[in-house]
């Protein structure tokens, strides 16, 4: 049941030889850094005196980032606007070495930037610009057609769904087909208030507030935790869900298992941003390179936790998960999983 030096060896070098498509929301994330000395005259707030900015990759797109550094092979399908923001979107991309072939254009959104301001490692404020409403038939015609293009070469397919409009439920329900014809292993990191859309998927990975907002019972010690995973496998008819817990690690429910609880690997934390995207990225790559559910989810963690040690959405590639993992088998941390 539990990793050891060899399956982690063989798992962490057979990643990066699958085709995987990440399909959701496609954002931009901006970071304006600086430092606070005083407050602002005109209201009780901090003034920030911005002294370096950055974008990187965001939400769907971010995905696609872990992806790549962990060796394998992204198709990102989504959308974005004619706007100048794509135009930075596609820079950021193609620097990734992130195809923008199956990006559709659609002239009636403006692509979303999230924008932080963070002042002495801290997050002051974060300011959204973006358009949320579903896709329009044509342009989900279009999304679905280049999905169609791909799904013979992919391993895996990837949900990214934060609730932008590009998930929509018909859209969602082709691709479901599709992945469940041809025996795709489909991924979601979900929207709390979609989350009873995602059917027969192979993982779903809800933290552990969304999967007591779509269960309907709060999580707060290890039964309401049971009830709700085990509650959520047989609603949604999932294989698998893999609710993470901050502080306290991840649980994963399977079918016909018993659960398998993951302690946390986190060293430090700094930024949680964009940790659920390394989370799933990492999850799938090492499913497509052969490890169990059980295995995959030890790993996933051990990729979050070496990301949310870094301020800004990070990726990690890997050699540093298998030095990682290496590291938490000589500490013992990784025979502290349980099932039960």
């Amino acid at each position: 049941m539990f990793l050891n030096a060899d399956r982690v060896d063989l798992i962490t070098s057979a990643i990066g030889k699958a085709k995987i498509l990440i399909l959701g929301d496609i954002m931009l994330d901006e970071y304006l850094f600086g430092v606070v000395n005083r407050i602002s005259p005109e209201a009780p707030v901090p003034v920030v005196e911005i002294t370096s900015d950055r974008f990187l990759l965001g939400g769907a797109a971010n995905v696609a980032a872990n992806i790549r550094a962990l060796g394998d092979e992204p198709l990102l399908l989504g959308t974005a606007g004619e706007d100048e923001a794509s135009v930075r979107l596609n820079q950021l991309l193609k620097e990734k070495r992130i195809s923008s072939r199956y990006v559709v254009t659609d002239r009636t959104r403006r692509t979303t930037i999230k924008t932080r301001v963070i002042a002495n490692n801290q997050q002051v404020v974060r300011a959204d610009r973006e358009t949320v409403h579903e896709l329009d038939l044509e342009t989900e015609k279009r999304v679905f057609s280049r999905f169609l293009s791909v799904a013979d070469e992919v391993r895996a397919v990837i949900i990214s769904d934060y609730g932008k409009g590009v998930i929509t439920k018909s859209l969602l329900e082709k691709v479901m087909d599709v992945c469940i014809e041809k025996d795709i292993f489909v991924a979601v990191d979900p929207k709390e208030t979609h989350f009873h859309n995602y059917k027969r998927v192979s993982v779903i990975t809800p933290n552990h507030h969304e999967a007591g907002f779509a269960y309907g019972r709060r999580i707060r010690n290890e039964d309401d935790l049971a009830e709700v995973g085990n509650g959520l496998l047989k609603k949604l008819q999932a294989k698998s869900i893999l609710i993470t817990r901050g502080a306290d690690g991840m649980s994963l429910f399977r079918e016909g298992s018993e659960a398998t609880h993951i302690p946390t690997f986190a060293h430090k934390v700094y930024d949680v941003t964009g940790a659920g995207d390394t989370v799933i990225a990492t999850f799938v790559s090492a499913i497509a390179a052969g490890a169990d559910l059980a295995e995959a989810a030890i790993m996933a963690n051990a990729g979050a936790g070496l990301t949310i040690a870094e301020v800004g959405t990070a990726t990690i590639d890997a050699r540093q998960l298998r030095a990682e993992l290496v590291r938490n088998l000589k500490n013992g941390i990784l025979h502290k999983t349980a099932s039960g």
